[in-house]
């Protein structure tokens, strides 16, 4: 089962063509709501997080709500991810969460670590950005309305990296977290094919 899990933050829902079909199962983290109502979602499933930042909006009618505790251990983003795999998503599309607080990006970048080992796939995107993370695998990315693509080391040394299809290729290259150099590159063709052999990385799509 896919589901679409919507955060808070920055969205430009120009930029944002995934849009959940009738069987996708939808979530909503708090404020995520406004950002899937700015999307034109139709209906929601359920909406989990303190209630503290979606002001005067009435919930969405026929939606399960989990409310929380304001203080609390996890995140909204992460009670919403946690929902969805809970409720048997196996392929996660989360939506915002990135662009605002360095923390909240950094925390919500490390959702797609967390839950790397329990769903066939998960990307984060706001419009600006879309973030995938490939551990000892391969990858093909279309060409699309993202203009950059960057591979960033996650692990300390990243080996065997290759990538093709771009302005600047690249073949069985080693990477380094505190050496990043594997970024603004542009896709040349249909897509690109990337392959990291030995590590994690995020492979970032930049609208500019």
């Amino acid at each position: 089962m896919r589901a679409f899990v919507y955060l808070g933050g920055p969205i430009r829902p120009e930029n944002i063509q995934e849009k959940p079909e009738v069987d996708d199962f939808v979530v909503c983290a708090d404020s995520g709501y406004k950002n899937a109502l700015a999307l034109d979602v139709k209906r929601v499933d359920v909406l989990v997080g303190d209630m503290d930042s979606i002001g005067a909006l009435q919930p969405p009618e026929g939606a399960e709500i989990v409310r929380v505790p304001a203080e609390k251990d996890d995140t909204d983003g992460m009670l919403a991810v946690n929902a969805a795999i809970l409720r048997g998503a196996t392929e996660l599309v989360i939506i915002g969460g990135l662009g605002a607080r360095l923390d909240h990006t950094m925390s919500n970048l490390g959702l797609l670590e967390s839950v790397a080992k329990k769903v066939h796939y998960a990307y984060i995107c706001d419009g600006q950005n879309r973030v995938r993370l490939l551990r000892n695998d391969s990858i093909i990315i279309p060409r699309s309305g993202y203009k950059y693509i960057g591979v960033l080391a996650l692990d300390e040394k990243i080996r065997g990296v290759s990538i093709e299809g771009c302005k600047y290729p690249l073949k069985n290259a080693t990477l380094y977290r505190n050496h990043q150099y594997a970024v603004s590159n542009e896709i040349v063709g249909n897509c690109t094919l990337i392959n990291v052999r030995r590590g994690a990385a995020f492979i970032i799509e930049s609208a500019d």
